[in-house]
């Protein structure tokens, strides 16, 4: 995967594609293509659904189940999932102390 003024060059599946997008937004675009390409060898791996594009599909139906499963009602799940997982970590450290003072 490379990066020049007219794009970003990226693989899926082994196959080459050149992707317009901006320098600012090309590691988020990266780790969108990292979680197709698992995504696509979980399906594929499992052997159930064969072909390419057939690939594409599913993974692309499951990528958007889980987005729509994580927004309910405009409230993202996700991201109350990740300020709870950062509260636990900091509730942790600070009881990790306390058991110091006794």
């Amino acid at each position: 995967m490379s990066a020049d003024p007219k794009g970003l060059q990226i693989n899926v599946m082994g196959r080459e594609f050149r992707v317009a997008c901006p320098e600012n937004e090309q590691k988020g675009l990266l780790e969108a293509v990292d979680y197709l390409n698992k995504k696509m060898l979980e399906i594929r791996e499992n052997g159930k659904v064969i072909g390419l594009e057939r690939i594409a599909i599913m993974a692309a139906l499951n990528i958007a189940h889980e987005l729509l499963s994580t927004k309910v009602g405009g409230f993202d799940l996700a991201d109350l999932k990740r300020r709870m997982g950062h509260m636990e970590t900091m509730l942790d450290q600070a009881l990790r102390d306390q058991s110091k003072l006794f």
